[in-house]
């Protein structure tokens, strides 16, 4: 299958372009394919405050950070979103809030409009009510429904993100459609990267090859249809590309997260690996934790690279993949990405493959997100 996006590499010229502020890992939805951490409910009594996201924020803006992305968890569930948003717009960024729509009434939209937010980003997982409502464990389609109609009605740029597994991959053409119809200027379809919650459900989730051909192959009747009036985002499994994704551009290349405690990371999964040092914007300037800390530092640019990906004419592309990847299927965070073909671990990627397309096998249900669920998984694993 192609690639949706070939050989792109953005230089970031040291700067961190993208900003990502995970404002809260509180979430009134139970996703079973969340990357949030397992064990979220540990941060909620250490989330920054709102003058310390505010010093993120202009710290942030000395690095050179343009884009920003106010995300969670449930970003809406932080009381001071507008406050935060509104000095985000006064100091230069280009703001975005990526969220469920749940609590998106039309008195906060118009708060977040008069704010200065730029651009709304909504998940909506089928098009069916109760499809959505099993999927994330809460009675959320209509609250959807309605967020999408309150951000086009006030006339925000929307990007609508379609999450893709098994359940809802036979829905990509009626979602199209109906976003269509609403106007929609951009829409993602995003399979799923299996870490965290979507780990533990993975052999549930996991589409097969066939319907992954179908689903494109529908994407590209949309593409001719529509044209220039939508966007239309389908984001390929590296399960079965052979090759991996350039994930975040690279390690500590453009992308820069800051976690609901104020610990700074390469990307939103970086936690998942053991042995690296995570520090806080409470204990050390943001600046430095861009440029001089170990944990940006470790698998930045290239020179890091093993084989075969430091002799790879690939790896300006790729960068040996993702480090999260390779620690959660192989245990070292070194290793070269799974999911490439070239990859000594490949076989784990091609076996996970195999069990999602088995076609008599025990299912099991989804393990949704709670703290309990967890327990239950581990105890039961």
């Amino acid at each position: 299958m192609p690639k949706e996006h070939t050989g792109l590499s953005l230089d970031g010229q040291g700067k961190p372009l993208w900003l990502s502020l995970e404002m809260t890992y509180r979430c009134p939805l139970k996703c079973s394919w969340c990357n949030n951490p397992l064990d979220f409910e540990d941060y909620a009594a250490r989330e920054l405050n709102t003058e310390e996201w505010k010093g993120v924020l202009r710290d942030g803006r000395e690095l050179g950070a343009l884009q920003l992305g106010f995300t969670g968890g449930e970003p809406l569930m932080r009381d001071d979103l507008e406050e935060l948003v509104a000095y985000a717009d006064g100091i230069g960024y280009y703001t975005n809030l990526i969220t469920s729509g749940i609590g998106l009434t039309e008195e906060r939209l118009l708060a977040l409009k008069a704010a200065g937010l730029k651009q709304i980003q909504l998940s909506l997982q089928a098009t069916k009510s109760e499809v959505t409502d099993a999927l994330v464990g809460a009675r959320a389609h209509a609250l959807k429904l309605d967020a999408a109609r309150l951000i086009k009605q006030h006339g925000f740029p929307m990007v609508l993100n379609m999450p893709v597994f098994k359940q809802n991959i036979g829905m990509i053409g009626e979602m199209v459609e109906w976003a269509a119809g609403l106007g929609i200027e951009y829409i993602e379809f995003a399979n799923i990267q299996y870490y965290n919650w979507a780990l533990l459900n993975r052999d549930e989730l996991m589409p097969t090859l066939e319907q992954l051909r179908e689903a494109e192959r529908v994407v590209n009747e949309w593409r001719a249809k529509l044209g220039k009036a939508m966007t239309i985002y389908f984001v390929i499994p590296d399960y079965y590309e052979g090759r991996p994704k350039a994930c975040m551009n690279g390690w500590g290349a453009i992308h820069l997260t800051v976690a609901p405690d104020g610990v700074a990371m390469p990307c939103q999964e970086a936690r998942a690996i053991p042995g690296l040092e995570f520090q806080s914007v409470r204990e050390k300037p943001l600046s430095w934790l861009w440029h001089e800390s170990d944990l940006f530092r470790k698998y930045r640019g290239l020179d890091w690279l093993p084989e075969p990906c430091s002799s790879c004419s690939e790896k300006e592309k790729d960068f040996g993949g993702c480090r999260c990847q390779a620690f959660l299927l192989t245990g070292d965070a070194g290793n070269t990405d799974p999911a490439c073909s070239r990859s000594p671990h490949h076989h784990l990627v091609q076996e996970a493959v195999a069990v999602a397309v088995k076609p008599i096998r025990f299912r099991k249900p989804l393990v949704k997100r709670s703290a309990q669920a967890v327990e239950t998984a581990f105890m039961e694993g």
